[in-house]
């Protein structure tokens, strides 16, 4: 080896183990990926069971509930779509269940004509999944209160408006017959990481190719 070889040979080392380190790396992350998935996925399959006395969202979301109480007066709607039926809104309405604990209920889905028809108020059974959305951003429109649509599911706020606990029950199913069309809650979450980590070993060994060329080529003008 010439001293000419000692610094691309010391870049190309480098090169190479910082692209094996991010792919590694992204192996980890496909690994605590697949765990939050599995422990989605339990807390969907478990059996229903009452709404959490203190419910969170680190501990609680997609948790399968079942809550009986009456809901009350009072809606909020949600500007969406629900292919292959089209745009219309997602019903949001508060419910009083044991206790006399007041949260909200994610109805479903009401075609745009429907959006201010008369709809049940009283005793309901209600399973679904608890859920905290993640819809707003700095983009998202603020809600138009005069003509009561939303433009996002804001746990938050909409609880302050209809004065019920922050926390979200997402209908999977009711005993109202005439009850908006239920979106049940699914697991939409990417998980690109072993393709990332296939990416990063890709262009690893790339690199080390470029670095046995390099290192050739620089030996052959030496001879």
């Amino acid at each position: 080896m010439t001293r000419r070889m000692i610094g691309p040979l010391a870049f190309g080392i480098g090169g190479v183990a910082a692209l094996l380190t991010l792919g590694v790396w992204q192996l980890q992350r496909l690994e605590w990926k697949l765990g939050v998935l599995a422990e989605i996925v339990g807390r969907m399959e478990a059996a229903p069971g009452p709404v959490p006395v203190t419910p969170t969202e680190a501990e609680h979301e997609y948790v399968r509930v079942r809550a009986m109480g009456a809901l009350l007066a009072g809606e909020l709607h949600v500007y969406t779509s629900a292919p292959p039926r089209g745009v219309g809104y997602l019903v949001i309405a508060p419910m009083e269940i044991a206790g006399a604990r007041r949260i909200l209920i994610d109805r479903g889905f009401v075609p745009i004509g429907e959006k201010d028809a008369p709809r049940r108020v009283g005793p309901l059974t209600v399973e679904g999944s608890l859920m905290w959305p993640d819809e707003t951003d700095s983009f998202t429109s603020p809600p138009d209160h005069a003509k009561n649509i939303w433009f996002a599911r804001d746990v938050g706020l909409m609880a302050q408006v209809l004065g019920t606990e922050p926390v979200m029950l997402v209908t999977a199913a009711s005993d109202d017959p005439s009850a908006p069309m239920p979106l049940p809650v699914g697991v939409n979450i990417r998980n690109p990481h072993l393709g990332y980590a296939v990416t990063w070993f890709g262009l690893a060994a790339v690199w080390a190719l470029m670095t046995v060329y390099l290192l050739w080529r620089i030996k052959r003008r030496t001879v």
